[in-house]
Order: structure tokens, then C-alpha cells, then sequence
């Protein structure tokens, strides 16, 4: 063979047809994601959706709802954290241009376009895609819905602690550190000073109700999963134990409570159970493809959590909704179990029947298999969405933007379960280290057979 050489700079032609260019293979797995979404008629549905948030005839065309919600979707697949990046990909890549459906004398949407599509878009409407993914695993038999597995982690906001202001002067912390480096007797202060004076003051602190970020008011101050402080929304999920789907993907405040922001998390799986549930489409799928009944299965039977959702008022709740609790219980020593009040003593009865109940069923077989799938199959949710799949550190404001986009990115992990029940692969990347891995073994088995 020759060895090439590179042609020399020579000047395009002005025209070129585009059946003369260098066709780009595209991905398996993009072609067969894309089959999937037609068969179940994504765009169409995507569009009687959004057709409430768009006026009838004012304006020019925007991006049609399939596009938008197929880009989000390749931030999770492609491992893209922004919009921009996400516009960028889609610009450059010739077979993420097949994926989305333009030609290649067509631009794709830009990442200002994104924004604009995000904010005109409610966030009912992301949760209604978010449940169409649903659908699409209960007709597979992939939702279940009997036992939930709910924990919580943190995304960093795209805020600095740099930037914080006073909330009852709006004094900056520059500001506010000056000020009391003059009260202890520094006249001037430089920076220099200020740091040293910083750093040895006693009672340092930056309470959430002292301090807050003017870029990003919803953004709370908190310690990070890795152990640093920064502004950082708290993201919770409710997980299926029995396939490992997301039936729901909640933004909270950072500063709420495990026991607080619960109730919300699994209201929203109970509520997109019960759309699940309803739907006429879904039962008659699920009865031609062999699959359980969803009315009779799609109902919450037990919550598993650790220690930091157990409280004896969890507990009662839990048990009003005819839901059995395996909570891990914190160790609070001996507990007083009563009260002068009669009412109050009434309230702790209950609470005490439901905190030993709880207790036993901790002890038993059951409650050690459910924690230790808990233990596998919530924080594999957090993995592939967040330190996987790019959504660990947000570049975007307010908690309704995020709850957007990241209810987008979740439904991308719920279809990666379906890919892989279809495909064997949950992701492109998945394909393609499969096919290494296939390749690799083809080279060994043919280097044995040459050495007889």
C-alpha cells in the first residue's frame, strides 16, 4: 500500500450537490431509539402537548417539540452537562443531525433557541413526557410500582459563595467582613487583612437565613456530597426495586429536610402511577405483549429509606396510607413514650406502635434484601444521572429551569432500561464497548485457533 499524502489548500467549490459528500455511518443506537419514539408515536405526542404553550399563527416556526425533547435526551445519552455543549454536538455530528431529523444543509437549533423553547415550555408539560417514558416501561413489563426506594443527593447550583449578600442590608460579604474588621480597630483594611481577619474570627458562619446568592435566590447553602460548601439544589428520587426505573425525579431546596421533602417525591410517583394506571392505551398494550395488568400491580405498598427519613411522625403517616415503612432506624437511645395531654398521649401511642413496627420489620429477612437492592439499584440512578451523566454540577438558575431539564435527562435513563431490554445496550456508549469487547474476543479466539 502507498503511504498518502495530504492534498494541498486549495479553494472549495462554491457548489456542492450533498449527495457528494462523505456519508457519516450513523450510530445503531441512535437509529434504534429513533425507531422506538416513532412506533410510539413521540412526536406527535410531543406536539398535542406543547401546542397550549404556542400561539396559533403569530410568529415564526420554533423547534418542534420532538427536536427539544430529543436534545435534552442526548445530554443523557451523549453525557453533555449544558445546553451549549448539547448545541454544539448536535452542530457537529452528522449522525446526531440524523437523530434529530435535518439535513446537512440545515441548521440545527442553537442553544440560545434551547432556552427559549425551555422557558415557553411549563414543567407539567416535562412531567407529561417524563410519564409517557412510563408508559413505554409498563408495556414492557419494566414498572412494577409495589415497593419504592426514595434517597436524595445534591447538584451544585451554578452560584458563588463569593458573590453572597447580606439579606437584610444587601451588604456583600466583602462589605460585611470590612465593616467588622474597622469595629475590631483595622482602619483600612487591605485585602490581605481582611483575609487574615477572616480566618481567625470566632463564630464564622453563612447561615441560609442570613445569606443568599442575587443570581440565584432558590440556590441554599450546603454541604456537597463531597464534602464541600457551595449553593446546591437537593435532587430525590423514587425508584422502583423491582426494575430499577425512576417512577419520580423531584428538585427540592437544599436546606429541607429528608423527612420534608419526601411527601412531595412520593406524591409525584403515586400521582404518576395512577396516569399510568388510566390510561386505555397502556392496558391494552400491556395485554398484547403478555404483560401484568398494570391496574392490578401500579400500587405503592412500601417505601425503603435510611436513617435520615426516619422519624416517628414518618412512621404514622406512612402507616395512614396503608404503606409499610422499612426505614433504617438512627441510634436515639431510650425514648419517652409519654405525655401529660391526653391528645398528646393519644399521639404518642400510635407513634410508639408504629416505630416497633417498623423496628421488627427492619429485623426481618425481607426488610435486609429490599436495603441492600436499595443500596444498588437508587444510588445507580444517581451515578448514571449525575456523576455519569453530567447533571452533577447544574449551569442553570432557578429550581423550576432545573426541574426541567433534569425530569428530561432522568426520562434518558428510563429509556436507556428499555434500550437495553430491546437492544441488550442502554447506551451509545454501552453499543460501542460491547462491540470492542465482542472484537477483542474474536482476535483472541482466532490467534488460538493460528497457533494449531
Amino acid at each position: 500500500m502507498a503511504m498518502g499524502q495530504r492534498p494541498a489548500q486549495r479553494q472549495a467549490d462554491f457548489w456542492i450537490a450533498t449527495d457528494r459528500l462523505a456519508p457519516a455511518p450513523a450510530h445503531p443506537f441512535d437509529q434504534k431509539l429513533n425507531a422506538l419514539l416513532a412506533a410510539a408515536g413521540f412526536d406527535s405526542f410531543c406536539q398535542a402537548s406543547c401546542q397550549q404553550c404556542y400561539a396559533r399563527k403569530m410568529g415564526r416556526p420554533s423547534i418542534p417539540p420532538g427536536v427539544y425533547f430529543r436534545m435534552l435526551l442526548l445530554g443523557y445519552f451523549e453525557k453533555l452537562d449544558s445546553e451549549r455543549e448539547i448545541a454544539w454536538r448536535c452542530a457537529d455530528s452528522l449522525a446526531l443531525r440524523a437523530f434529530l431529523g435535518y439535513r446537512v444543509d440545515e441548521g440545527t437549533p442553537d442553544h440560545s433557541s434551547l432556552s427559549r423553547t425551555r422557558n415557553r415550555i411549563d414543567l407539567e408539560t416535562h412531567q407529561a413526557v417524563f410519564d409517557w417514558v412510563l408508559k413505554r416501561l409498563t408495556e414492557q413489563g419494566l414498572l412494577k410500582g409495589q415497593t419504592l426506594g426514595i434517597d436524595a443527593s445534591t447538584l451544585e447550583a451554578d452560584a458563588a459563595l463569593k458573590s453572597i449578600v447580606r439579606r437584610d442590608s444587601g451588604q456583600s460579604y466583602r462589605e460585611f467582613l470590612t465593616e467588622l474588621a474597622k469595629a475590631s480597630g483595622i482602619e483600612t483594611p487591605t485585602a490581605e487583612d481582611l483575609a487574615k481577619f477572616d480566618r481567625r474570627r470566632k463564630g464564622k458562619s453563612a447561615s441560609n437565613d442570613d445569606w443568599f446568592n442575587p443570581n440565584d435566590p432558590e440556590a441554599k447553602i450546603t454541604t456537597l456530597k463531597d464534602g464541600r460548601t457551595h449553593f446546591a439544589y437537593k435532587n430525590e428520587h423514587a425508584v422502583d426495586l423491582d426494575t430499577g426505573a425512576i417512577v419520580a425525579a423531584e428538585i427540592h431546596l437544599a436546606n429541607e429536610g429528608d423527612t420534608t421533602t419526601m411527601w412531595g417525591t412520593l406524591e409525584k410517583a403515586a400521582t404518576a402511577l395512577q396516569d399510568v394506571r388510566a390510561d386505555a392505551q397502556v392496558q391494552a398494550t400491556c395485554q398484547a405483549n403478555g404483560v401484568a395488568d398494570p391496574e392490578s400491580e401500579l400500587h405503592i405498598e412500601a417505601t425503603v429509606q435510611d436513617k435520615g427519613y426516619h422519624s416517628a411522625q414518618t412512621l404514622v403517616n406512612l402507616e395512614e396510607l396503608d404503606i409499610r415503612g422499612y426505614i433504617a432506624e438512627p441510634d436515639r437511645g431510650r425514648q419517652r413514650w409519654t405525655a401529660d395531654d391526653p391528645d398528646e398521649q393519644e399521639y404518642k401511642r400510635c407513634a410508639q406502635q408504629a416505630v416497633y413496627r417498623n423496628r421488627r420489620r427492619r429485623k426481618g429477612a425481607r426488610s435486609k434484601r429490599l436495603h441492600r437492592r436499595r443500596g444498588e439499584y437508587v444510588e445507580r440512578t444517581f451515578e448514571h444521572a449525575l456523576d455519569d451523566g453530567g447533571m452533577r454540577r447544574v449551569w442553570l438558575k432557578g429550581r423550576v429551569k432545573i426541574a426541567k431539564r433534569y425530569l428530561i435527562h432522568t426520562a434518558g435513563f428510563n429509556l436507556g432500561l428499555l434500550m437495553r431490554k430491546l437492544t441488550g445496550h442502554g447506551t451509545p456508549r454501552g453499543w460501542v464497548d460491547a462491540a470492542r469487547a465482542a472484537a477483542e474476543a474474536c482476535a483472541d479466539w482466532l490467534r488460538t485457533i493460528s497457533r494449531y
